[in-house]
């Protein structure tokens, strides 16, 4: 965590260097190696698991139908949604898990576009085999990647309205 902050302190003229070292230009609007599809799926799915409530014990006075209908509104180790989502995220490509993660910290407030290339560095230096388990831990993921994909000037508004 010691490397996002110090990101966050760079001076204009690391920032202009790294840029360069990324191969871009200083004005150059960033360009995502995921495809917002893949973002707004990852949103629309993260809000999914977001909603369950945490396992309730079963009351002796209850219906056992009813029951068995909680659980698709409790948070289980073995969700399907969660473990969906988990699959799709460890499927996607290095530089795709890298932009997912760049995009949640700026939806965070840990950056902004300006930041990208800095961000994205950071999220390369830090990666590990654990992203999917890393997100899903995140509180407030899908509004998160929602924010951060809303600094590109894209919403998932519309693949929502397609699904």
């Amino acid at each position: 965590m010691a490397t996002r902050d110090k990101a966050a302190v760079m001076t204009d003229d690391e920032r202009i260097r790294l840029r360069a070292r990324a191969g871009v230009d200083a004005d150059e609007m960033p360009t995502l190696a995921i495809s917002p599809e893949k973002v707004c799926f990852v949103v629309l799915k993260a809000r999914q698991f977001d909603v369950k409530d945490a396992p309730t014990l079963s009351n002796e006075g209850s219906d056992p139908p009813d029951d068995e209908m909680r659980s698709v509104l409790e948070d289980r180790p073995d969700d399907p949604v969660r473990q969906e989502l988990a699959s799709f995220i460890a499927a996607l490509g290095y530089d795709e898990q890298i932009d997912l993660v760049t995009l949640m910290w700026m939806g965070r407030g840990d950056g902004t576009i300006a930041d990208w290339y800095e961000l994205r560095d950071t999220a390369c230096n830090e990666h590990t085999e654990h992203t999917a388990r890393y997100l899903l831990g995140t509180p407030m993921l899908a509004d998160f990647l929602g924010e951060g994909l809303a600094q590109f000037g894209r919403s998932c508004e519309e693949f929502a309205a397609g699904i």
